[in-house]
């Protein structure tokens, strides 16, 4: 007789059985990612927002857990220690709150006896305890809470039975001192616990192999799990109605509000989502006026607002009693909202990462289609959807590069090892060496770091303050000053503070900051807009902003610099190509009456030829240039012709940059023909020509102050005292920069201040490669009898430093009906 042979039950059995509970099915993508970690691989998950790739991930150690034999039975009272088995790293606070609860419910399902707990700065009491002791079996954690626990020396014991790690939104942290900093930790956690198995999460990326490298280097062939379904995607845009007038610059789209309002009035829930904080404040405003529901059911989401206020916002939306939240890309990230119907963008998204980040914010549930509403702000803007969405059905995304030798992080790093328990120099440099972002690392500028950390260097050599670690007898560099411990921790990390005052009311309540610089212009009595609300200025004391509400309506809205969100480069070249090519969607039909004007007027620019105009107006002559290569490369370019133009004859110069060209303006008349223009757009000479064109000595000096602070030259302000202006921290980091420059030439935070400034701030390999282009491309020299619907975005943002009693807005519209008269 034949025994009976049972079929066997499927690998993840428990969790299939979870899943059709729930009425869901395991997509092959999660069972893929639940395979290769059960075989005991790293990998990278590749998914679109909604599509259930925190299961995906999480679902591996549930498995796992399931598997291994139960923990013995703990005795009453006893202390449970190196319990922690999992790390789930969030970029977000609010995405870690999100997660921890997301991550509690197939836990109870499956009865495992793990406690979950949160460790950021908004965690309670409770938590906090949990992942200091290590007693929390998952422990969501954002990367510079993860910094901090490491600074401790019992955190090595805790951690060195973790099973597994996951990184979620790794895209979000790939191409940022924030990711530098997350791999080194990780690099520590792999020291620890060198089974450990990582798991990154990401949006699709166009570098996603050098995505996988960066996050797992000692795993050159992880798997990238990309078979997911993607996602089907819907883009709309509110079009102008036929021989409707509509703006050839702006920022704002305000005229476009009652259109807005009744798509809005068509669903239940609403995410508005704004480029800026400003413009964010202001379309508030503008819904405010308009609002006919209660005031509660509309609120704002910004970085600058107090997190309190954000989150409840967050949970109005969850609860479904809020109907519209504007919000900046502060809500960008996956926190999970399955109740918002709808996702509006004002103006260009200015890059599809980010396109693809928002509307996936509308429907955020498996198996839907997501939907995203654009409100063009000006009428180039409609050439920008429609780039994107030709972007979009090809599939193409932008890549995050990520930064290489940010030794201000590795200083600060090591100053968390000293803390925490003390290293080894060689160990550490084997170890550090192992990351993507320092592979090239090396032995002399190791011992420069440790030089740092120790003494500040020879010029700061004589001065206790930045004698941080200390090489003992044994040979172990450690943190033993007690002060040095306790401000290394409150400086941890790489978020670096623009000089914000806070803004609270006189009688309690705080409701966010706004930066020192705008602030410091107003006088008591003054109104402004902030956090959805009129408010009255009574006085600003010690970094504090005291306001009351205003009875009022009016107030200006605060400007934060750095906010101006730059075309990324590959969208800027998709315009460049729809500009030229057939009119085939809504938005280029739309646009056709402006591209016909650009046409006669001028030319349209094509990737193979370079446009320039040349014309008269009163403020000077001007030449226009259109490479289409980004905002940040062509201040670098414009500066760089003006100082070769002026070489061939003395002038004086002006120049606006946009992230389609560039306008510079010459006071005295000096038309420049093909062979002059072509000797101008040369890469022989660049570094040495930039150098003359710009001050870098003081575009260094700045980008030093952060540098300075992430390195920990510049210690925070302690609790209880008023932290310090923009002004004092401006002051102490250029003092330091000019002891620095004078007596200490070649420290490596010098070398690194200038070569940020290269890279990140004039990009100048894009720069290059740009000159390049252009010696390539046929020039398409012009003399347009006025203003073309190109250059005057350039013109008009070259006309908001003038001076007049009119506002910008008013001189811009009155500019533009002339020349809409004179074209028509």
């Amino acid at each position: 007789m034949k025994a009976t042979v049972r079929p066997r039950a499927p690998f993840d059995a428990p969790l299939a059985a979870w899943f059709a509970q729930q009425g869901w099915k395991p997509a092959p993508f999660q069972r893929a990612a639940w395979r290769h970690y059960l075989a005991g691989r790293d990998g990278l998950l590749v998914t679109p927002t909604g599509s259930g790739k925190t299961l995906a991930a999480f679902g591996g150690p549930l498995l796992q857990a399931l598997r291994d034999p139960p923990p013995p039975k703990r005795k009453r009272g006893e202390i449970v220690t190196a319990r922690t088995r999992v790390l789930w790293i969030s970029p977000l606070r609010a995405l870690a709150n999100d997660t921890t609860r997301a991550l509690r419910e197939p836990i109870a399902a499956l009865d495992l006896p793990w406690t979950v707990a949160m460790r950021t700065g908004d965690a309670s009491a409770r938590d906090k305890r949990l992942s200091r002791t290590g007693q929390a079996d998952v422990l969501v954690i954002t990367p510079e809470s993860l910094a901090l626990l490491l600074s401790y020396p019992e955190t090595g014991a805790q951690l060195q039975g973790l099973r597994s790690i996951v990184v979620d939104e790794w895209h979000e942290l790939l191409g940022s001192k924030r990711g530098v900093l997350l791999q080194l930790c990780l690099a520590r956690l792999r020291a620890l616990a060198p089974d450990v198995r990582t798991w990154g999460l990401s949006a699709t990326l166009g570098n996603l192999p050098e995505a996988r490298d960066a996050l797992l280097p000692h795993s050159p062939d992880a798997p990238i799990i990309d078979a997911a379904k993607p996602r089907s995607l819907s883009l709309e845009t509110l079009l102008p109605g036929a021989g409707e007038r509509f703006p050839w610059a702006g920022h704002l789209g305000l005229s476009q509000l009652q259109r807005v309002v009744t798509r809005l009035q068509d669903v239940r829930s609403t995410l508005l989502f704004a480029n800026t904080r400003s413009q964010a404040e202001l379309w508030h405003k503008a819904l405010q006026s308009v609002w006919l529901d209660d005031p509660a059911t509309l609120a704002l989401h910004h970085g600058s607002i107090d997190p309190k206020l954000r989150q409840a916002a967050e949970q109005g939306l969850r609860d479904g009693s809020v109907r519209c939240v504007v919000a900046t890309s502060s809500l960008d990230l996956g926190v999970d909202f399955p109740a918002v119907d709808q996702v509006i963008q004002i103006g260009s998204p200015k890059g599809m990462a980010r396109l693809l980040q928002r509307a996936g914010r509308a429907r955020h549930r498996p198996g839907e289609a997501g939907h995203i509403l654009c409100v063009p702000t000006h009428a180039l803007e409609l050439v920008e959807y429609a780039a994107a969405r030709k972007a979009l059905l090809a599939g193409r995304v932008e890549a995050r590069v990520p930064p290489r030798l940010s030794l201000d992080v590795l200083a600060q790093h090591c100053v968390t090892l000293a803390l925490g328990g003390g290293f080894d120099a060689d160990a550490l440099f084997a170890e550090v060496r192992g990351t993507h972002a320092f592979a090239a690392l090396d032995t002399a500028t190791w011992q420069a770091v440790l030089d740092f950390i120790v003494q500040g260097g020879k010029a700061l050599a004589h001065y206790p303050d930045y004698h941080r670690v200390v090489r003992d007898d044994a040979g172990v560099y450690r943190v033993v000053d007690r002060k040095q411990a306790f401000r290394h921790r409150l400086s941890i990390g790489t978020i670096t503070s623009d000089g914000h005052v806070s803004v609270q009311f006189a009688k309690g309540g705080r409701l966010g900051a706004v930066e020192e610089s705008f602030i410091g212009r107003m006088r008591p009595g003054d109104r402004f807009q902030f956090a959805g609300k009129t408010l009255e200025l009574m006085q600003l004391k010690d970094m504090t902003a005291y306001v009351k509400l205003s009875k009022r309506n009016d107030g200006i809205v605060p400007r934060w610099q750095g906010s101006r969100m730059p075309l990324s480069s590959m969208l800027a070249e998709a315009v460049q190509a729809t500009l030229a090519g057939p009119r085939d969607t809504p938005e280029l039909r739309a646009v056709a009456p402006l591209l016909d004007t650009q046409a006669r007027l001028s030319a349209l620019p094509t990737p193979d030829t370079l446009l320039v105009e040349q014309l008269s107006t009163r403020e000077g002559w001007h030449l226009f240039l259109y490479p289409f290569a980004g905002r940040a490369v062509h201040e670098g370019l414009a500066a760089l012709l003006a100082l070769r133009w002026g070489r061939l004859q003395p002038n004086t110069f002006a120049f606006a940059v946009n992230d389609y060209g560039l306008a510079i303006t010459a006071q005295a008349k000096h038309h420049l023909d093909e062979s002059q223009l072509r000797s101008l757009l040369t890469e022989d000479e660049l570094l040495e020509d930039l150098q003359a064109s710009l001050n870098l000595a003081e575009m260094a000096r700045r980008q030093f102050r952060d540098i300075a602070r992430v390195s920990g030259l510049l210690s925070p302000a302690l609790p209880g005292r008023a932290p310090r202006s923009m002004r004092q921290l401006q002051a102490s980091s250029g003092l330091l920069f000019d002891v620095l420059s004078r007596f200490d030439g070649d420290h490596l935070l010098l070398e690194q201040a200038r070569r940020e400034v290269f890279e990140a701030q004039l990009d100048v390999q894009a720069l290059r490669k740009t000159l390049a282009d252009c010696a390539t491309r046929t020039l398409l020299m012009q003399q347009p009898a006025s203003l073309t619907p190109l250059s005057f975005p350039l013109w008009a943002e070259a006309m908001r430093g003038s001076l007049s009693t009119e506002d910008w807005g008013t001189r811009m519209r009155r500019a533009a009906d002339a020349l809409e008269r004179t074209h028509a």
